[in-house]
């Protein structure tokens, strides 16, 4: 976003703490080696294998919890002021992910789907009704001015007919119409010069009952490490929005689950549709949620990091050597043009400087950061 002290919104894929149980198994302390090599042969996406059921329609319920920040100073902060913002939320969504149109290929080494999403509004688990106004930046009006910044006579007119129709740089929208979309005035008006433009903009606009793209997994016949590992993505095995080979690379499993018999000394990778790349958590600590005990794997600093820290994520500088600082990803290039920058919720381990722009970031560890618990058989 060109306003770097607004932070919109917090979105699961960054900022979500996931339980990952997958399948329950009974451990046999009598014949361990036994037990593990069994594992590994029968927890494969083959037809007929509990695994396979888990992976194609998870039996746990999930939930997408969404959070917003809602702006209380715009005026100040067309004068030059920081931002004053109060968090709202959490607005809760039943998620239903069963994996659709599934082929087995390569006498059953790799399997293809797609995985749609559903997303049921949940009121008794939220703060609010979806009718709830939240004031935030205007991304429609921002993203229209970012494309033709370059064309000052269309800029020029563009800026005339926002300050005509009364269109400003934040806009008051309600929690429904910012997650699944609504028409918006701008975008309506340049259709009329731009028919194949779409004049509805949504956060997850088109992304309710609708898939992040053909996948193609391995199934973990051959490997059980390659278990639900993606092997191509939209008929790619590489991404194309990075400037490095190593930052286009799309490594690990969708994130949601994972090859059996996990040690503590494992990086899990895994590959996020919504954050445009692939990362690794490392385990941290152990844990038991709802009885069942598990390792918790957190996305090390360095996997956020800035050049400084970590050069090998100069490749997510982009346009090249346009670095920004730790704890912020540029994804304009993967979001059709939009000048989006994602981050932790409240810039947790964002350069401090990110954090004090904007009054209302309270950054902690306990609430904002992302861990995976999973059981490591």
């Amino acid at each position: 976003m060109p306003l770097k002290s607004c932070c919109i919104y917090s979105i699961g894929a960054f900022s979500l703490v996931m339980l990952i149980i997958g399948i329950s198994l009974v451990l046999s302390n009598a014949f361990p080696n036994v037990f593990q090599s069994r594992v590994k042969t029968e927890v494969v996406l083959r037809n007929g294998t509990e695994a396979f059921d888990a992976w194609a329609d998870p039996p746990a319920p999930i939930y997408m919890q969404f959070y917003f920040f809602n702006l209380t100073n715009p005026g100040e902060v067309l004068d030059g002021e920081r931002p004053a913002v109060v968090e709202i939320g959490p607005y809760t969504y039943r998620e239903y992910r069963p994996m659709e149109d599934v082929v087995f290929h390569d006498n059953g080494t790799r399997v293809a789907a797609v995985n749609p999403k559903t997303y049921i509004f949940q009121r008794n688990m939220s703060r609010g009704p979806e009718s709830d106004l939240i004031r935030t930046v205007n991304i429609p009006a921002m993203t229209v001015m970012e494309r033709l910044k370059d064309n000052k006579v269309i800029a020029n007119l563009i800026a005339a007919y926002m300050r005509s129709s009364g269109i400003g740089l934040f806009t008051t929208h309600t929690v429904g119409e910012l997650l699944w979309g609504y028409e918006d005035v701008l975008l309506k008006r340049l259709k009329t010069f731009m028919p194949d433009l779409d004049d509805i903009f949504g956060l997850f606009y088109k992304n309710n009952a609708s898939s992040d793209g053909d996948y193609m997994f391995f199934t973990g016949q051959q490997n059980y490490k390659d278990f639900a590992r993606v092997d191509t993505w939209n008929g790619k095995s590489s991404l194309d929005w990075w400037t490095s080979d190593e930052c286009n690379m799309i490594n690990g499993t969708n994130g949601a689950s994972f090859h059996p018999i996990i040690s503590k000394n494992a990086e899990l990778y895994m590959f996020s549709s919504d954050l445009c790349r692939s990362l690794y958590a490392v385990y941290t600590n152990d844990v038991t949620v709802k009885g069942i005990s598990g390792y918790r794997f957190v996305p090390p600093f360095e996997v956020f990091a800035n050049v400084t820290v970590n050069p090998a994520n100069a490749g997510f500088c982009v346009p090249a050597g346009n670095c920004l600082g730790s704890g912020l990803l540029n994804v304009s290039l993967c979001k059709q043009g939009a000048p989006i920058i994602m981050s932790s919720p409240h810039f947790y381990q964002a350069d401090e400087k990110f954090v004090q722009d904007v009054f209302g970031m309270r950054p902690k560890k306990e609430e904002h950061e992302t861990a995976i618990d999973i059981n490591p058989v």
